[in-house]
């Protein structure tokens, strides 16, 4: 079994795609064969129903420079909806046995696998079965993004609750999108009291990144913040 790393969050568009990529990155200058894979991916373009295309999948590629494109993303839907919903609008199933093939073929290639998730832990991506199930079935430790921003507290701990009910290896929290400046209170207190109302390890913070697009797949100096402002070696233990 290869080692490797659950990375979900308290919301979408917290940012997982951004953290999982400069993990990605900086594991790889390490000298370490990093394979990604975004099992289920939303919100997908493109002209043919049968090659919609994951920004979010592209960019982990990219960052990881993967070889195996299938591998990384397996199921795509068009709408930005929950995978449950996209599948009965699409009348398209959700093969969890093809998304399974594909997390074990990716396994024989690589030394570290980066998964990211769809949206937080309880997306349900079909009856009976939410992100959560997928969590459990690979078997792998999890890292919680989150905003720091007024309501992060809840979110947060809501998360770490459902997770730790699960039996899950939460490594840390990692908060995105962090101001440098002009912050409010709540931000400059909040990665604080989850830390203390948790018992979990801050694993860092990174800045909003002008440089970063992942719809233009652009990193920019997302390799170099992530090692300056991310405990890598916590992620990794």
């Amino acid at each position: 079994m290869a080692k490797g790393i659950f990375i979900t969050a308290t919301d979408t568009g917290v940012g997982k795609t951004v953290i999982a990529a400069g993990l990605a990155m900086v594991l790889k200058a390490k000298g370490m064969k990093v394979g990604v894979m975004k099992p289920i991916a939303t919100g997908c373009s493109g002209d043919n129903p049968k090659r919609l295309i994951s920004m979010d999948a592209v960019y982990l590629f990219e960052a990881a420079e993967n070889e195996y494109a299938r591998l990384t993303s397996p199921v795509r839907f068009r709408n930005p909806i929950a995978p449950s919903v996209a599948s009965v609008y699409e009348q398209k199933e959700i093969d969890l046995d093809y998304v399974r093939r594909a997390y074990e073929e990716l396994q024989k290639h690589y030394d570290f696998v980066i998964i990211e998730g769809i949206g937080g832990i309880l997306v349900p991506i079909k009856k009976n079965y939410l992100v959560a199930n997928m969590i459990r079935e690979m078997g792998l430790p999890i890292v919680i993004v989150s905003h720091a921003s007024l309501g992060a507290i809840n979110h947060t701990l809501l998360t770490v609750d459902a997770a730790l009910m699960r039996g899950f290896v939460i490594r840390g929290i990692i908060f995105n999108r962090a101001p440098i400046v002009n912050y409010s209170l709540a931000e400059m207190t909040n990665p604080r009291v989850i830390h203390d109302l948790t018992g979990l390890p801050i694993l860092g913070s990174l800045p909003e990144l002008e440089s970063v697009d992942v719809e233009r797949c652009e990193f920019g100096n997302l390799k170099e913040m992530f090692e300056d402002r991310i405990n890598v070696n916590e992620i990794l233990k």
